[in-house]
């Protein structure tokens, strides 16, 4: 098993589909090695921007041996989960760890609104179900159940819950979070738009999205600001942000498969009932990807930049 530190970036890997709806593994590899070469730390398969919700189990175990086939050793991989029901949650989970996942990212329960009890309930289950390290996806915006940092202390005592993915999108909640819990959770900002300000603010790594188009531009922002260059990050971040900002759409799945495809190393087909955008919104969204790449920036030696113990800044 790969050694998961929760710190770096992670991007949401997109799933890439041939016209005739079947995985492309030959364009998913082409990504996933741009992923790699640009430095991640570790990669999230099934997650929204890989369309969980139209992918089969068997669909997300492929993706998984697949990746495992084509990746070093110790480099991480993490199973998202997002189910209906507790037991196909516990399912998944095992499943996933003995077919070889590193990780897991854990959602609430969906398509039911659980209140704090049976959330946490729901999450415990899943932990005492696995050994697998875990990071619980806070997202009240998108799934509209809240996880308290009430409900953040109930989970402490179980050891393999270690992260979150903070998509509050309250920068304030990653100084909340610090301030009760100290290093005991690492957190890692889930919004694209807010990644550079949660960074600042003292998170650990940045759950990515657009990073499936921009591999090297995102990996560069992390590694500046947590070398302490903010100076030198800040112009790449704000060249960024008009691209980052298709990661909050409702079709941030079609827009950022456009921007990969714009970057040669994705493809624009979706799986329905997602459809191709076209017309106006079409138009708009290249104007901003073809925008981006024709300003695109030069960037340091980022790879080789040392990073501070504590590298936030004000």
């Amino acid at each position: 098993m790969a050694n998961l530190t929760w710190k770096g970036v992670y991007p949401a890997l997109l799933t890439p589909f041939k016209q005739d709806d079947s995985i492309d593994f030959e364009v998913y590899n082409r990504n996933l090695q741009a992923q790699i070469d640009a430095g991640v730390d570790g990669i999230i398969l099934g997650g929204s921007l890989g369309e969980a919700s139209s992918l089969s189990n068997e669909e997300k175990r492929d993706l998984l041996f697949y990746s495992k086939e084509n990746i070093p050793a110790d480099f991480p991989v993490i199973i998202n989960i997002a189910e209906q029901t507790t037991k196909a949650a516990i399912a998944l989970a095992q499943d996933s760890e003995r077919n070889g996942a590193d990780g897991l990212m854990l959602l609430p329960p969906m398509r039911y609104y659980a209140d704090s009890h049976e959330t946490l309930e729901y999450f415990k289950a899943v932990a005492n179900s696995t050994s697998l390290p875990i990071m619980i996806y806070n997202n009240p915006v998108d799934y509209k159940i809240h996880v308290t940092l009430d409900m953040f202390e109930s989970m402490m005592p179980y050891q393999n819950i270690q992260a979150v993915k903070e998509s509050t999108r309250d920068i304030s909640n990653v100084t909340r979070m610090i301030n009760r819990f100290g290093d005991r959770f690492n957190i890692l900002c889930g919004v694209d738009t807010l990644a550079m300000e949660s960074l600042c603010m003292g998170a650990h790594g940045w759950v990515a999205g657009l990073v499936d188009a921009f591999p090297r531009e995102t990996v560069a922002i992390y590694s500046l600001v947590k070398a302490g260059q903010i100076e030198a990050a800040l112009p790449i971040y704000r060249w960024f942000l008009p691209v980052l900002e298709l990661d909050i759409h409702p079709k941030l799945v079609q827009y950022i498969k456009l921007a990969a495809m714009h970057t040669g190393i994705g493809s624009s087909h979706v799986r329905a009932p997602r459809l191709p955008i076209e017309g106006a919104e079409l138009k708009r969204v290249t104007n901003i990807i073809e925008t981006a790449l024709a300003t695109r920036p030069t960037l340091p030696d980022y790879l080789n930049l040392k990073h501070t113990k504590n590298a936030t800044w004000a």
